[in-house]
């Protein structure tokens, strides 16, 4: 094999230690470094000595990522790549092994890398997954409400639409505080839940003990916490994605998608997405959002979606389920492939659709224009016509077909 690259290192990297080999013209050196900081700058002095311009490396959970920092501000090409990708000889793995296998395929040029964003995308990408791992957890302690409510025998959320909402969220404080009266719980009723107050009176009749007034007490505060946590990163999200608004106002037209979802789905695919990848159907393979490719002999088996950017794939499904019930494109394309597949696939479906529009949007620099939830029923005219009439004919209709000037 011709050799692309002159001077290459491969590392084997680990929690606590990394083990690398450069191969170069005058031949091979394979040595084993901490991972602290002061041990990390003498592998890069290591590595500048020998004058490697590219280094490879295996995606091992977030241990790659105080090397690529590293190797960023030093200007050093950096491969980080899936380690399914470059998998050794099964029986002979070693990490000194595992270090010269990576190098010399670096060496080859039969490694491909993995997209790894610039510095401030690999920032906002941590603040973005952050606050949605809080929001989450902030779900997780309003569904804890619920089970202690339902441990007293009171049934606020059989009247209620919402238990987050204002007014009974003002009742549960109340209730947390001592508060017994279910007349009084019931005043705290604002807007249309005021029809309701003979129901929130029977509903907030219970028996609460002191153990489930201090839960309650504390998963409110900690909701609070919570919520004042997610406003702050919200804050900070906003500011970095400030010269960006453009591009979160494209995304934010695309039914499902508020602006929360349109900065998660930038901060996982980037806003130069053109150069970043050839073309719509890349990225969505990108994101683990079309079929796998598994043929063997002539037979096609499991064609199961990859995994992808969980983190992506997760928040445009989320999207999807959200315009099952919307009359536009997508949730007309959710119904039609539900009916003949399930919610799941339908869901996947959609998430391609969206992920495809998201691109087009970026790359043409416009906003969203829907194709109508008749869209398909336009597709298939004639087919739906003839449908029709043979149906009619089986009852014992004779049907006649005027086309009007409208059609």
């Amino acid at each position: 094999m011709d050799v692309i690259i002159e001077r290459a290192c491969g590392m084997d990297v680990h929690k606590d230690s990394i083990t690398a080999c450069i191969l170069t013209p005058e031949g091979k050196e394979i040595q084993t470094f901490s991972t602290k900081t002061v041990f990390l700058l003498k592998l890069l002095d290591w590595i500048k000595e020998h004058n490697c311009s590219h280094v490879a490396m295996e995606s091992t959970s977030v241990y790659w990522k105080p090397i690529v920092n590293l190797l960023e501000s030093e200007g050093i090409e950096f491969l980080v790549v899936n380690a399914q990708h470059i998998k050794a000889v099964p029986g002979r793995k070693t990490d000194v092994n595992d270090a010269e296998w990576i190098a010399k395929l670096l060496r080859h040029g039969l490694i491909k890398a993995s997209y790894i964003p610039n510095r401030d995308q690999r920032e906002l990408r941590e603040l973005v997954r952050y606050r949605r791992s809080i929001i989450q957890e902030r779900a997780r302690q309003q569904n804890r409400i619920q089970k202690v409510l339902e441990g007293a025998n009171i049934k606020l959320g059989s009247v209620v639409s919402q238990i987050k909402g204002v007014s009974a969220m003002e009742m549960l404080r109340a209730i947390a505080d001592g508060e017994d009266d279910p007349v009084k719980l019931a005043s705290f009723a604002r807007r249309t839940l005021k029809k309701k107050k003979e129901e929130l009176e029977l509903a907030l009749r219970g028996y609460i003990s002191p153990h489930q007034r201090m839960m309650l007490k504390t998963i409110i505060t900690h909701i609070d916490f919570l919520t004042d946590q997610i406003e702050k990163l919200d804050n900070e999200i906003a500011e970095r994605m400030s010269s960006y608004q453009d591009d979160v106002e494209r995304l934010d037209s695309i039914p499902g998608v508020a602006t929360r979802m349109a900065e998660q789905i930038l901060a996982e695919i980037g806003t130069d997405v053109k150069n970043q990848f050839p073309s719509a159907a890349h990225m969505c393979s990108w994101a683990g959002l079309v079929p796998g490719q598994n043929e063997s002999a002539g037979k096609r088996k499991s064609s199961k979606t990859k995994k992808g950017n969980k983190y992506l794939k997760s928040a445009l499904q989320e999207a999807a389920h959200s315009v099952r019930g919307s009359k536009n494109y997508l949730g007309a394309l959710y119904r039609r492939t539900a009916a003949r597949k399930g919610t799941k696939r339908a869901a996947i479906v959609v998430s391609h659709a969206i992920l495809r529009i998201c691109y087009y949007l970026l790359t043409r620099k416009e906003m969203y224009v829907d194709l109508g939830e008749d869209y398909f029923d336009k597709q298939r005219a004639q087919s739906i016509v003839r449908h029709s009439l043979r149906r009619l004919e089986s009852l014992g209709y004779t049907v006649s077909l005027t086309e009007t000037e409208a059609s």
